[in-house]
């Protein structure tokens, strides 16, 4: 038996007794479910023990099946000396007292796992990474391979098992990277949890994947802070959601909130979609100041009267003077409109109980609640700060040109007046018909009247596309909390697409957040690389051009007559199939069911962008990004280029989607 088959033997039987630890703590986890039901404790107490102890075997039960570590580390001085410790997606132990079988990797023993070298071997003599079979479901038998460097000899250089994992054929969802973390990835991990940071991706270089792995980090370092507030991750749309939902669990994290931004704010069904030049306005920034002046046009002194209040036989009476005194100061403090109501009513009330305490003694609480819900300082409300529901406000804008004009003037001018408001008014704001960009103005209405809870830290994910009033809707959500931001200024293409991360940032609620390029693609071949940067150069966006370590990719260019394309289209996917892996066929919007009966016609089977395990996939060029295929065949560049407004960043998105072969099928000149 050789040195390499014998390691293999031990490692082997270290995973099963891993496995075996592992079995005992799910069925542990579930056990104690059953014990503390029956803990004796006040029903509140009780409460919160069991759905603690619920919530605890039900991550147990999910967690994804799989190898249960992926490295090892051999220290021989520092506070670690003569230590060795296996590394994996999750802490394993055979007692909780127990030292631990496998580390978790964000633990901070861990972070040498990444970030140790030749030059600084940070007390690690030997660095150990495990090959396991693809697709392994954690049995010992696969693991097949492993490679050790010893840092202490001054040993460290590219890892075959890390080359072979990211270069590993992409069917299904997106997969985590602890495995194959970076340095400069691990740094943005490990970020504190009160800074906010902006990564600017170039294609590949596994920004999404740091984002969600920051995610893990912090729920695994700060869990009470980050429960307590709760951790949101946006996405621009559920395919891409659906797209990553599986990297969570698989670093042990369920329950973690994935959205969009649109189910965020989402208060009424989207059943109406705008002229392209409202619905830019309605994202434009200034829109926020015309709600504002909307909101508290309704706030006036002018209908204020002296109040009256009967209290059995006496009468309690307020001045003009002083109502209006109290109104105005309120207002001066700029609370959220809905608590600035409550101030008012709370102030008026109080000059009230002090008429009665001084003619009367102190006053009950009854008396005070009695007293505040009276009909007199009802109509007195209504009357100086009424209530505003969203819808209503808007739809009043939006349909009655006067009510627009004084909230917007001197910030939009007549002509832009005139594109916000309705062609075809409703009878009211009930039978209104709500367009995408209408959510995010009621959004804005809604926390102008109260603030909406917060999340203590948020990542975002495409952040590019966001216009600045959809930014004002996430710093709302993070105004105790800090951010994640991800993106590509490259890589935007809706009309109010960022161009700079600044004014991002400041809408935001960030202005403060470092920018940190990440450059170096670990996925993208260099081959794809050098093309997106010849398109890169006609975007009017400043960011470094993309890098790639990856020499093994292709690109391939087929020119045909434009009768001929889906002909040309089949045999590019016949060609792709020939390869292991996923085939992602990208087209125009408009084009994809042309696509689509070709395919069907050749008899090749395909699904749609959202069935993640398909071998052959056709997806319209709008809901590519951030979804990977190991071969993608781009469909007649100059079509999705000339399909909207930023067409050639669309095109920069579609072509940077393929991890391994991309071929560009064009029967019309190439827009590079």
């Amino acid at each position: 038996m050789t040195s390499l088959d014998h390691e293999l033997r031990l490692e082997r039987i270290h995973h099963d007794r891993c496995r075996a630890a592992l079995t005992a703590m799910v069925e542990g986890a579930q056990e104690h479910t059953v014990t503390g039901e029956d803990v004796s404790a006040s029903g509140a107490d009780a409460e919160v023990l069991g759905y603690q102890l619920r919530s605890k075997a039900k991550e147990m039960r999910e967690l994804p099946e799989g190898p249960l570590f992926f490295g090892k580390l051999e220290f021989d001085h520092g506070d670690h000396a003569g230590q060795a410790y296996h590394l994996g997606r999750l802490r394993i132990s055979e007692h909780p007292a127990a030292p631990p079988l496998v580390v978790d990797w964000r633990a901070p023993v861990s972070r040498a796992f990444y970030q140790a070298g030749a030059r600084d071997p940070q007390g690690v003599t030997v660095r150990r990474r495990f090959g396991w079979a693809p697709g392994s479901t954690g049995e010992s038998a696969d693991l097949t391979g492993l490679e050790d460097e010893h840092l202490s000899r001054g040993e460290s250089g590219p890892s075959a098992i890390v080359t072979r994992e990211i270069e590993r054929p992409r069917v299904g969802p997106m997969r985590d990277i602890a495995a194959t973390i970076q340095p400069e990835q691990d740094t943005l991990v490990r970020g504190d949890l009160a800074v906010s940071v902006c990564v600017q991706g170039a294609p590949g270089t596994g920004k999404t994947a740091v984002g969600l792995h920051r995610a893990a980090y912090l729920l695994y370092t700060h869990p009470q802070r980050i429960r307590r507030g709760g951790l949101l991750v946006l996405g621009p749309n559920r395919t891409f959601l659906s797209y990553i939902s599986q990297v969570l669990p698989a670093l042990g994290e369920t329950g973690v909130r994935q959205s969009t931004l649109q189910d965020e704010i989402a208060r009424q069904p989207v059943t109406s979609t705008d002229a392209h030049p409202a619905a830019v306005l309605k994202h434009d920034p200034r829109m926020a100041e015309v709600l504002r002046r909307a909101i508290y046009a309704r706030v006036s002194t002018a209908r204020v009267n002296s109040l009256e209040i009967k209290d059995d036989s006496y009468s309690w009476r307020v001045g003009t003077g002083e109502l209006a005194r109290i109104v105005t100061d309120v207002r001066g403090e700029e609370p959220p409109y809905g608590t600035g109501r409550e101030r008012v009513r709370s102030r008026v009330v109080r000059s009230v109980q002090l008429q009665a305490e001084r003619r009367a003694g102190p006053q009950s609480g009854a008396w005070v609640q009695r007293v505040s819900r009276s009909r007199a300082v009802g109509a007195f409300l209504d009357g100086a700060w009424p209530k505003v529901r969203p819808e209503e406000l808007l739809a009043e804008l939006l349909t009655d040109r006067a009510a627009l004009a004084d909230a917007a003037d001197g910030i939009l001018d007549r002509d832009e007046q005139q594109t916000l408001l309705w062609g075809k008014p409703p009878r009211s704001w009930k039978s209104a018909r709500w367009s995408a960009a209408d959510l995010v103005l009621l959004d804005e209405i809604a926390g102008l009247i109260e603030h909406p809870e917060g999340y203590g830290h948020l990542v975002v994910d495409e952040a590019q596309d966001l216009s600045a009033m959809e930014c004002r809707a996430i710093a709302r959500r993070a105004r105790f909390g800090s951010l994640t931001v991800l993106g590509d200024l490259a890589q935007g293409t809706t009309p109010w697409a960022a161009r700079s991360w600044h004014p991002v940032l400041r809408h935001l609620g960030k202005p403060d957040a470092a920018v940190v390029p990440l450059t170096i693609g670990f996925r993208v071949p260099q081959a794809v690389v050098g093309l997106a940067n010849q398109l890169l150069a006609r975007l009017d966006v400043e960011v470094p051009a993309g890098l790639s370590l990856r020499g093994d990719g292709e690109l391939r260019v087929r020119e045909t007559e434009p009768g001929e394309l889906a002909d040309a289209v089949v045999a590019a996917v016949r060609d792709s199939l020939a390869y292991e892996g996923s085939v992602g066929v990208v087209a125009a919007d408009a084009d994809v069911e042309r696509v689509r009966q070709a395919l069907d016609a050749a008899g090749i089977a395909f699904a749609g962008p959202d069935e993640l395990g398909a071998r052959v996939s056709v997806v319209p060029a709008g809901v590519v990004k951030g979804l990977e295929y190991d071969h993608v065949v781009a469909v007649e560049p100059a079509a999705i280029a000339e399909a909207e407004e930023r067409g050639l960043h669309r095109l920069y998105v579609v072509l940077t989607r393929a991890v391994s072969r991309l071929e560009v099928v064009h029967g019309r000149p190439l827009p590079f």
